[in-house]
């Protein structure tokens, strides 16, 4: 059964960029390695549902309670799960661009304290108990500023589940910046993640060269 990375960051930090280089990189040193990127818009009904959550349709992004946005993200890999284990099963590595931690930092960040903690151990205990999904052996978070995510994304190219520039995340820079922060509380206390700078000290953008090699290098030492 082949390893499980997950690629992690708030959004336009770069986590398709590097994941897709990460296969690459991999595949070139003759290493077997799959990829699989959350959410599956067009390809889940969970997936079909967290696009309409993220274009609106079910309000603001404050409406909706995160325990209930919550479900929509771990349906959409519940639905992949046999996907995903096929896909370790027929590779030595399988690169994840985005996983739970993306549910757990996107959801916990609309709360405080205890009720942060709470519903942290709840979307985990959904993911990986009752849907049973394999835990990650490595994650590895890009950490970028919100005011670089948010200038990122408006350099993306259209995607599959909005018209809009920004979908309801992308577009609320404060909101990005509270998901970067749980990010990170989340990854200095957890032994299998692995912090990456995304900027410089000066606050510029480190290469996608940089990045990627770092990314990689932290891969090979644990294969």
């Amino acid at each position: 059964m082949g390893r499980l990375i997950a690629i992690e960051g708030i959004d336009g930090s770069g986590k398709g960029t590097q994941s897709a280089r990460l296969v690459e990189a991999l595949r070139g040193r003759g290493v077997r390695t799959g990829l699989l990127q959350f959410p599956r818009y067009a390809a889940t009904t969970f997936g079909a549902a967290i696009g309409d959550f993220l274009n609106g349709r079910f309000g603001e992004l404050n409406q909706v309670h995160p325990q209930l946005a919550a479900v929509l993200y771990a349906g959409d890999r519940f639905e992949s799960r046999e996907l995903l284990l096929s896909r370790m099963t027929d590779h030595d590595v399988v690169i994840l661009d985005r996983f739970v931690g993306s549910n757990l930092a996107h959801q916990a960040a609309k709360l405080e304290g205890s009720q942060r903690e709470e519903l942290i151990t709840w979307i985990e205990k959904i993911e990986y108990g009752v849907f049973q999904l394999p835990r990650p052996d490595l994650t590895i978070l890009i950490d970028m500023s919100a005011g670089w995510s948010r200038e990122l994304v408006s350099r993306k190219t259209a995607r599959d589940y909005t018209e809009r520039t920004a979908d309801l995340q992308e577009a609320d820079t404060p909101y990005m910046e509270k998901v970067r922060r749980c990010y990170l509380e989340i990854a200095k206390v957890r032994p299998d993640w692995r912090i990456v700078p995304g900027i410089c000290d000066d606050g510029q953008l480190r290469s996608i060269e940089d990045i990627g090699l770092q990314i990689l290098q932290l891969v090979e030492a644990g294969l």
